[in-house]
């Protein structure tokens, strides 16, 4: 987390740039029990399936995009949030140009 962000008022959508046939993201903050990193996916780019300890927290800042969590499709767009559970696998594909902020939260074990 770069010290200039801190105590400062962050516009999410002009924070990151979309970069062609790529995904592109900037950690805002991190921490031992999670992090904060914002999301930039050119159309068709994605995620490939995986799982994480974390419950993660995507709000959707701009485009849409579809998440699956364990192999249920949820169309997302800008304005909204899902919540994709610790420990089931889950994976995005970008429907359009897309940004996302991702809040990571370790569970308690």
């Amino acid at each position: 987390m770069s010290e200039k962000l801190l105590a400062t008022s962050i516009n999410l959508s002009a924070f990151i740039d979309y970069q062609k046939g790529s995904v592109v993201s900037k950690e805002i903050l991190s921490k031992k029990t999670g992090t904060v990193t914002v999301f930039a996916f050119d159309e068709g780019q994605g995620l490939s399936e995986h799982t994480s300890p974390y419950d993660a927290m995507a709000q959707i800042l701009d485009g849409s995009a579809d998440i699956f969590i364990s192999g249920k499709k949820h169309e997302v767009s800008a304005g909204e949030i899902i919540i994709m559970p610790a420990g089931k696998p889950h994976a995005l594909k970008a429907n359009e140009k897309f940004k996302m902020m991702l809040v990571l939260i370790r569970s308690a074990e």
